[in-house]
């Protein structure tokens, strides 16, 4: 989801509001209810998508703006998942399913593993802009489908979903969980003309869009696996180290490793904050920490 001045939670959505308790399916999947959208909720996404149109050109990755181009996205209204299905199934075979919020993990794996994206049905309200607490139909349809194109990202997630299976039963979701997450969700990547952003977290945000690449704030490193697999991360803000990957196939070789050694190593291993830099890192950009200093001086966090 993304990530931006926190200083107060809120409401949650659904049934991670605790409404009206598990699903009757035990997928947790919904019907979309496409026709029940209030012309408020278009307004809100229209006035979000064209917001972040306007950021992501030169900043998010070529991938990401040709999957824009190539799907039924656009702002006049929230998209139809029956018709993003129609345009990825042929081309990844990935669906877009709806859900009503939040869903447990094992739940999130298995779509993952069968090409199914689960995405929220709902939209945040005209107050949350800028943050919500769960990721809403805007973060996952514009942050996540664009890149379900790219059959290097499809491969990688579907990969993603199948090893978070096995991460649960081995006892090391938190380890697996760190690489989604400073990937799928907060990744940078190179291109020949510097670095881009690929993650859905900070391509359906309007205020970490810019801080990842423009602020001197937050450190720069190249991805490492068992570095990222070993590195916790913010929830409740700005990330304070962005890993930068060479490219979306890069992606594909972490598919091929064998996971189970890096677990026993990394459990063995000792937490690295957030923004913490090691000697053996290879450090792009030094942040000067300015952002979250100025943060914990002011009891924000």
């Amino acid at each position: 989801m993304a990530a931006a001045s926190k200083d107060a939670a809120p409401a949650l959505h659904g049934l991670a509001a605790g409404e009206a308790g598990r699903p009757e399916r035990a997928d947790w999947t919904i019907d979309q209810g496409w026709e029940r959208y209030s012309d408020a909720d278009h307004a809100t996404w229209k006035t979000l998508f064209e917001r972040q149109t306007r950021l992501l050109p030169g900043r998010a990755c070529r991938e990401f703006v040709q999957g824009m181009q190539d799907l039924p996205i656009g702002a006049d209204q929230i998209p139809d998942f029956r018709r993003l299905s129609e345009v990825l199934m042929p081309r990844t075979g990935w669906q877009i399913v709806a859900v009503p919020g939040l869903v447990p993990d094992d739940v999130f794996f298995e779509h993952l593993a069968h090409r199914r994206f689960p995405a929220g049905n709902f939209i945040r309200r005209p107050q949350e802009l800028d943050y919500l607490q769960e990721p809403d139909v805007f973060h996952d349809v514009f942050g996540h489908v664009p890149l379900l194109l790219n059959p290097a990202m499809a491969d990688f997630i579907q990969a993603y979903g199948e090893g978070g299976l096995r991460a649960q039963r081995l006892g090391h979701l938190s380890h697996l969980a760190r690489v989604y997450w400073y990937t799928v969700e907060f990744g940078l990547l190179r291109q020949d003309d510097g670095l881009r952003l690929y993650g859905a977290g900070i391509a359906s945000s309007f205020t970490e869009t810019r801080f990842c690449l423009e602020s001197p704030s937050p450190n720069r490193v190249r991805f490492e696996l068992e570095r990222v697999m070993r590195t916790d991360y913010r929830i409740d803000d700005f990330q304070e180290t962005y890993f930068v990957i060479r490219d979306l196939d890069e992606l594909l070789e972490f598919t091929r490793i064998d996971f189970a050694p890096l677990y026993d190593r990394t459990g063995a291993a000792p937490v690295i904050a957030p923004g913490e830099l090691l000697a053996s890192d290879g450090v792009i950009d030094r942040g000067d920490g300015a952002y979250h200093r100025a943060r914990q001086s002011a009891g924000v966090v």
